[in-house]
């Protein structure tokens, strides 16, 4: 199972990133635990310093911006 962790405060663009990542593992029939890290600490333990984030398995896949349901199904295959 993937696992995919949404990082960011809860603003609007990190609420749309993790609304596009559970659309795109849905279309994709993935089994996939999706994670929002809320605390800035845990955040930057990842490198992160610009929100939203996008992590698949513990690689971080973007930073500062909203993917596309098309490209979080890209980066899941």
């Amino acid at each position: 199972m993937k696992k995919i962790q949404i990082l960011g405060p809860g603003c609007p663009k990190c609420k749309t990133l993790a609304s596009n990542a559970t659309t795109a593992a849905q279309e994709l029939g993935l089994q996939c635990e999706i994670e929002k890290v809320t605390d800035i600490q845990e955040i930057l333990t990842f490198g992160v310093v610009m929100t939203p984030g996008l992590v698949i398995d513990g690689k971080v896949e973007s930073v500062g911006k909203v993917l596309s349901v098309e490209k979080i199904k890209e980066l899941l295959s």
